[in-house]
């Protein structure tokens, strides 16, 4: 398993749904039925909107994804540009050519060391045909996706799990590391710490089988409530627990 980058992601708000694999007013229904909170929400605020009709590949996808690790949005846009403007007619270096492509010239576009082996790994991988062209991608499961992916450098779940929201339109996904996903589940079931992953995953059994529905309006709900609320919300401090009267003797009588 690859390390995992636990971001917040903020689609447009302009977009509007396209090419859904899913009938959106029934995961709409189904969830407001089934959870209060989601009904408010839903009813409240922006609707799911998002776009999978562009013409990106699963490569050309991930490639941006590597792009935008652990930076911020405007440098990862200005090195985009500059890894676009070594490919052709505005796309990133075809698999082929970015494997010939120096580890000099893609650190001067902007790249950390870490990051070239990731994109020349995703490279030989997309050769190899490890990563799917689109059409394939459509035809494997979430499993199969997430298992072939993540074997990428530098590719971790939350990536995964990006792309089969945002590329593919998946319905059942709950990026449960995701911070803005963590944080709006706070602010939107009033609690003060962010959820453990594996509590969020249980929680989430409820929103099934319109789990990115779901992430849309957590997403939603951590926006609405701005930073100077969301700042706030901290990992629960773990207690470590106190010595006994009887475990101290021993360890005094140890120490003798």
């Amino acid at each position: 398993m690859n390390a995992n980058t636990s971001l917040v992601s903020t689609p447009p708000a302009s977009i509007a749904p396209s090419n859904l694999a899913f009938d959106l007013a029934e995961a709409t229904r189904h969830l407001s039925e089934r959870d209060d909170v989601l009904k408010e929400l839903i009813g409240a605020v922006r609707p799911f909107a998002i776009n999978t009709s562009d013409q990106a590949s699963p490569y050309e996808e991930l490639v941006r994804a590597i792009v935008y690790q652990s930076i911020s949005g405007k440098a990862a846009r200005t090195i985009l540009g500059r890894i676009k403007a070594l490919g052709e007619n505005g796309r990133p270096p075809a698999p082929k050519k970015m494997l010939k492509l120096s580890m000099a010239k893609l650190r001067k576009a902007g790249l950390s060391r870490a990051k070239v082996l990731s994109m020349k790994d995703l490279a030989k991988k997309a050769i190899e045909g490890i990563v799917p062209t689109h059409d394939e991608a459509l035809k494997l499961s979430d499993e199969e996706l997430v298992e072939r992916l993540d074997s990428v450098r530098g590719i971790g779940a939350w990536t995964v799990e990006m792309f089969l929201i945002f590329r593919l339109g998946r319905p059942d996904v709950l990026p449960i590391h995701d911070l803005g996903v963590k944080k709006g589940w706070c602010v939107a079931y009033k609690k003060k710490h962010m959820p453990h992953p594996k509590k969020l995953l249980k929680f989430g059994e409820r929103w099934r089988p319109y789990r990115t529905v779901a992430s849309w309006y957590m997403w939603r709900a951590f926006e609405r409530a701005g930073y100077k609320v969301t700042n706030k919300i901290r990992h629960r401090k773990v207690r470590r627990k106190k010595a006994t009267a009887s475990a101290r003797r021993r360890t005094w009588v140890k120490t003798r």
